[in-house]
């Protein structure tokens, strides 16, 4: 029995993250908007791409600066992410009306948000024109993250951040607890199996086809 409906091409990746990008002008105006479509592309050199309709005045500031700032909110910016979203910087000036405590980046001249635990900085290295979108790749220069998310040991503990993320319209929290952890699928180290216990309470089951095996 058939139990699937099928659809027109149309882009359903989800969840994805949901990120605040700061910008400036070369007159040294600043704005910020939400974008939806984000991610990582290389990690040698690190790298990360935007996608920006060519309509949002964020697309000419950095299309003239070449830079801008990743900001990833927490739970508690949601509706300030939302607002920054729907509406436009030419008749609101969004970082007032947010009260963003705006910082100045160590590698570009773009300021970050604060209030967000994790800001990432980037200079942009081509811009590829499609339609309703234009992708902006860029090179990662300068990552800023809050010391209440690094634990002792220098592990980003970003379930400790309360981020959230983006499907269909939609916003919903990360949970703080994971499912399962990078290669846990071959994981075969009681040590490491021990470790995950002790800090989650389980270790995360394999399907029933990987046990019978």
């Amino acid at each position: 029995m058939k139990n699937k409906t099928s659809f027109k091409g149309s882009v359903l990746l989800n969840p994805v993250p949901v990120v605040i990008v700061s910008s400036k002008n070369k007159k040294g105006i600043s704005n910020v908007f939400t974008v939806a479509w984000t991610g990582t592309i290389c990690t040698e050199p690190p790298m990360l791409s935007i996608s920006i309709r060519p309509e949002r005045l964020s697309y000419d500031f950095i299309s003239e600066t070449m830079e801008f700032i990743v900001n990833i909110p927490s739970r508690s910016l949601t509706w300030e992410t939302d607002y920054c979203g729907v509406r436009s910087g030419r008749l609101h000036n969004k970082i007032e009306e947010m009260k963003f405590d705006m910082i100045p980046g160590s590698h570009v001249n773009v300021d970050y948000i604060n209030q967000c635990p994790v800001n990432i900085e980037c200079r942009v290295t081509k811009i590829i024109k499609l339609g309703s979108h234009d992708i902006f790749l860029a090179e990662v220069l300068q990552t800023h993250i809050k010391n209440e998310i690094i634990d002792e040991n220098g592990k980003f503990c970003f379930e400790k951040a309360n981020l959230i993320s983006y499907c269909h319209g939609e916003y919903f929290p990360l949970s703080e607890a994971p499912i399962g952890k990078f290669g846990y699928s071959v994981v075969k180290s009681p040590k490491i199996i021990k470790e995950y216990k002790e800090k989650y309470g389980k270790f995360p089951l394999l399907s029933k086809k990987i046990k019978q095996k």
